[in-house]
């Protein structure tokens, strides 16, 4: 039986990781190379990593922090943040990342996910997919959430996973920090749509919400989470031993 993931994800902006609730009032947390260090040692199945801000700026992802965390750490590294062309994909693949995630680059230009898929493979090309309810649709969001694209959330994702994206992050900013549970419906919507690996992002508050996730969506493979574990909230390994004992598959 596949285990499901738990992945911790750092925000980070201007070289610090940052946190705030549904996408704004962001608060300095931690720096990005220690908090991943210490996650990589701690049991996390995987790290996130977000420049959040480079795409509203219009610019490119930092290497620096990235070469540093990438070095200490020995987990799988998704990264993020100012993805536009493959020119981006092969610098951030280069300074040591696992798989690349991209959004508004993909919003703008969506042959990217094509042709990143042709050069790196499906397994290293991740959407993640901000979405938010508007007038009960689920809409598509760029630039950090900024800015509503007015597309259908699911029908873009669909589009995307068949042009090659091999896993789908899905942050709901309807949920996003207010710790009141994952976005199930959302969620239930996109794993219906799509065979490839789901992480839901956006809304967990304590260990009973990640058990509730993975107890209903047997499709969602991995729950990603960021206040929590930064705080001390949910300790990984307590997490993770709490669904071991409620018979979900996790990686002790």
């Amino acid at each position: 039986m596949i285990t499901k993931r738990i992945i911790p994800c750092l925000d980070v902006k201007d070289g610090r990781v940052v946190k705030g609730v549904n996408f704004a009032g962001l608060g300095d947390v931690a720096s990005p190379v220690e908090l991943a260090e210490y996650y990589s040692g701690a049991g996390a199945d995987e790290l996130v990593f977000y420049d959040i801000t480079a795409s509203a700026e219009g610019r490119r992802l930092f290497t620096d922090i990235l070469t540093e965390t990438a070095r200490r750490v020995f987990i799988p590294l998704t990264v993020g943040g100012g993805i536009n062309t493959t020119a981006d994909f092969e610098r951030v693949l280069g300074c040591g990342a696992d798989k690349v995630s991209v959004n508004s680059g993909a919003i703008k230009n969506p042959s990217l996910v094509r042709e990143a898929a042709r050069l790196y493979g499906d397994q290293c090309v991740v959407l993640s997919a901000d979405v938010k309810r508007v007038d009960g649709v689920f809409r598509v969001f760029a630039k950090g959430g900024r800015e509503n694209t007015s597309m259908e959330a699911v029908e873009w994702i669909k589009r995307c996973v068949d042009m090659g994206a091999g896993e789908i992050v899905l942050n709901s900013i309807d949920t996003d920090g207010v710790k009141n549970g994952f976005d199930l419906e959302m969620l239930d919507a996109v794993c219906r749509a799509v065979s490839v690996p789901v992480i839901a992002s956006g809304g967990a508050g304590s260990i009973d919400h990640f058990i509730e996730l993975f107890k209903t969506l047997d499709g969602v493979d991995a729950g990603l989470a960021a206040s929590i574990f930064h705080f001390g909230e949910v300790k990984i390994r307590d997490l993770k031993e709490s669904m071991a004992k409620a018979g979900i598959p996790a990686r002790l």
